[in-house]
């Protein structure tokens, strides 16, 4: 990820809305929601929460999937990652102990 990149999904991310359903998405991993079901729960309407959808699709963190009739979102967790691994990069110059607390706080139980 370079910086162009981070700051496309970070500025995605910036508007309430679309943390709240990228978070929601990132939940409900590996297996997505369906749109509806992310537009029920944004309480916006079908076309308001199809241009926040697309801010993130174009920042790369989610994709869809079209399952029968449906469009099933999904986080794109690989992004998520690489943002994540961006952000952390070189924080700690070298000295692998001052990030120990962040990875620690990582770590899935």
């Amino acid at each position: 990820m370079d910086t162009t990149d981070a700051l496309a999904a970070l500025a995605a991310l910036s508007h309430p809305t679309r943390l709240d359903a990228f978070r929601l998405l990132v939940r409900h991993s590996p297996g997505g929601l369906p749109t509806g079901a992310l537009v029920e729960a944004s309480g916006l309407t079908q076309s308001t929460f199809s241009t926040h959808l697309a801010v993130m699709a174009k920042a790369g963190l989610v994709s869809a999937e079209k399952r029968g009739r449906q469009q099933v979102q999904h986080a794109r967790l690989d992004t998520l990652r690489q943002l994540m691994t961006f952000l952390a990069k070189d924080c700690c110059e070298g000295r692998a102990e001052l990030c120990e607390p962040l990875i620690a706080d990582l770590t899935c139980c």
